[in-house]
């Protein structure tokens, strides 16, 4: 189990909603962006009571996807901004983000200690997990900031768990468990997914972002590109 989200330092706060929304009209070309929606549209899912953990009936009210996210200093919800070659940016109201693709943690900016991007090398089980059975190695690279440590070589071993039952905003879902230990240059971690028996969609996860720092990701409204289901 999770612990609870704690609402505090990554508080979505509406000081910040209205810098947030102009900032992702103006989204640069090539990506998809909320550009098409209106800005007062926004800046009021931005504007969330940030002690109140998001009930069904408010995620389902907003016309973006959301993740939740609780880091060491804090959780908040974060809203889809745009997406770049498939590479998701959720932004908090204090324009924090958080990047994932495929739902695997792929960068962060605006935290205490970033990763400017983090890839997979070669072969990816991910894409996979549904038929995972043997454990697979994961091999990847960090760019972690302010440090500026590039190219930071970890390998991961992942493997199938079992199965567990995962409450989402009152729906109980069955879901796959799989562990990741990873090692590394000064990385000595696990990561945790949660994922769709049939379609390998990670709906929890905890993963890595930096030496000691690890995010919890709850998919609370899965984007959906256009045109799809």
């Amino acid at each position: 189990m999770l612990p609870p989200v704690r609402k505090k330092a990554w508080q979505v706060i509406l000081s910040g909603g209205l810098l947030l929304a102009t900032a992702l009209l103006v989204a640069g070309c090539g990506s998809t962006s909320l550009g098409r929606a209106s800005l007062e549209g926004l800046r009021l899912a931005v504007a969330r009571d940030p002690d109140v953990t998001p009930t069904a009936e408010q995620v389902a009210a907003s016309p973006y996807a959301q993740i939740e996210v609780v880091g060491p200093e804090g959780g908040a919800v974060l809203l889809l901004g745009n997406v770049d070659d498939g590479r998701q940016a959720f932004y908090s109201g204090d324009r924090k983000i958080v990047y994932l693709r495929d739902g695997l943690l792929s960068g962060s900016y605006g935290l205490a200690q970033d990763a400017a991007d983090i890839r997979i090398e070669g072969d990816n089980p991910f894409a996979r997990l549904p038929q995972l059975q043997q454990p697979q190695q994961v091999a990847r690279r960090y760019d972690w900031m302010p440090s500026y440590r590039y190219g930071v070589p970890v390998i991961g071993q992942l493997r199938r768990v079992g199965s567990a039952r995962v409450t989402i905003l009152g729906v109980e879902r069955d879901l796959l468990h799989f562990r990741e230990t990873l090692r590394g240059p000064g990385v000595d971690a696990t990561n945790e997914y949660w994922a769709d028996p049939a379609s390998g969609f990670i709906w929890k996860s905890r993963q890595l972002l930096a030496p000691g720092i690890t995010l919890e990701i709850l998919q609370l409204k899965p984007y959906q590109a256009e045109g799809a289901g």
